[in-house]
């Protein structure tokens, strides 16, 4: 059965409109306990949350050029944990005056029947992996480091192989619209992970 046209409009959160403000950077495997430490020393002073997530990618193709895009994850490590959908805006990256890339963002917990019902909505799997690793907060502020995993058997989360020899770091805040004055904490927080990792201002444009 073939979909229904789609006409993209924003998504905004309730009454709320949420950004996130994103910096990305990536270390090699054999740097990573050292940025560990770092971060241990810099964050909050709770041990960090490790982590191992099924995330599913599903599209959705319309009258766009480009198509609908909406995250499933859900952890493999813990019991009963419900999976989560994400929608992530187009980034705003012309401002200059901004440290950080934005983009509108909204995450929901769902129940179980979540990916059956994407596909009964007319949404296609492009394509799953594994993340590995850990979540160390500051403040508002969240810095996940882990690593991607290619899924060798379908939907089979055991069966995995790594993607490359390096760690994905990601320092973010997801906060209203308009309080671009978090991106200068964020800069002055990865100018303290440096040298071990450089987190930038990525266009995801660019790395496709």
């Amino acid at each position: 059965m073939e979909a229904p046209p789609v006409t993209m409009m924003p998504v905004t959160g309730g009454t709320i409109n949420m950004m996130e403000y994103l910096l990305q950077g990536v270390v090699l495997d054999q740097s990573l306990e050292s940025l560990l430490h770092r971060l241990r020393g810099l964050c909050d002073n709770v041990e960090p949350e490790p982590f191992v997530d099924h995330e599913l990618v599903f599209l959705l193709k319309g009258q766009q050029a480009s198509p609908f895009v909406l995250r499933a994850r859900r952890a493999v490590d813990k019991a009963g944990m419900p999976w989560h959908l994400r929608y992530l805006g187009q980034p705003e990256i012309g401002d200059k005056s901004r440290h950080a890339l934005v983009r509108n963002c909204v995450d929901i917990a769902t129940s179980d029947n979540l990916t059956d019902f994407l596909v009964e909505m007319g949404f296609r799997m492009d394509h799953e992996f594994v993340a590995k690793g850990h979540v160390f907060r500051k403040g508002i502020m969240k810095i996940v480091v882990y690593k991607i995993f290619r899924i060798l058997m379908p939907g089979n989360t055991e069966s995995i192989e790594p993607l490359s020899l390096s760690y994905l770091v990601e320092l973010s805040v997801v906060a209203p619209a308009g309080q671009d004055v978090v991106s200068d904490d964020m800069r002055n927080f990865a100018e303290q992970l440096k040298p071990l990792v450089h987190l930038e201002k990525i266009d995801p444009k660019r790395l496709m």
